[in-house]
């Protein structure tokens, strides 16, 4: 028997909430750029915040995504949660960022690993990362691109 109804089961939405108009379209040249908006919106935190820019082709923002809120010293990061973000903002590549509230700039194993998976899903969805950014409290950070990490 064939049905003659077809279900949605599940209804995709963006919503689009203006949160901080500051970045809306705000170029990114590099890493100083990226920086500087990571440095801002989760510099301070007192915990593990993993941040995804979402941007176009002439590389603009046109969402900022606080992907995940961690521990003191660990954030569990999904590519399922990180890319949700840029798909449904039809970004075109993504710099992703975190912080390091302890003050330490060098990535741990664990940020390598988790750059080098996202960097994997990036190629088969087509959407490039171009950077990972660590920040500190104290607004120093680490390219990983720059680093030769990436």
């Amino acid at each position: 028997m064939f049905l003659d109804t077809v279900l949605e089961v599940v209804r995709i939405k963006q919503e689009i909430r203006e949160v901080d108009s500051e970045y809306a379209l705000f170029p990114i040249a590099g890493p100083n750029e990226a920086h500087m908006v990571s440095h801002r919106l989760i510099g301070d935190e007192d915990r593990e915040v993993f941040l995804v820019m979402c941007l176009n082709t002439q590389n603009r923002i046109t969402a900022i995504h606080r992907c995940h809120v961690g521990s003191l010293n660990a954030s569990l990061i999904s590519p399922r949660e990180v890319f949700k973000s840029a798909i449904l903002n039809n970004s075109s590549s993504i710099i992703v960022s975190h912080n390091h509230p302890a003050n330490s700039k060098q990535p741990s194993p664990e940020d390598l690993e988790v750059t080098k998976r996202l960097q994997e899903c990036g190629r088969v969805l087509d959407i490039e990362v171009l950077d990972h950014i660590i920040v500190t409290p104290d607004g120093k950070f680490t390219s990983l691109r720059e680093e030769g990490y990436m």
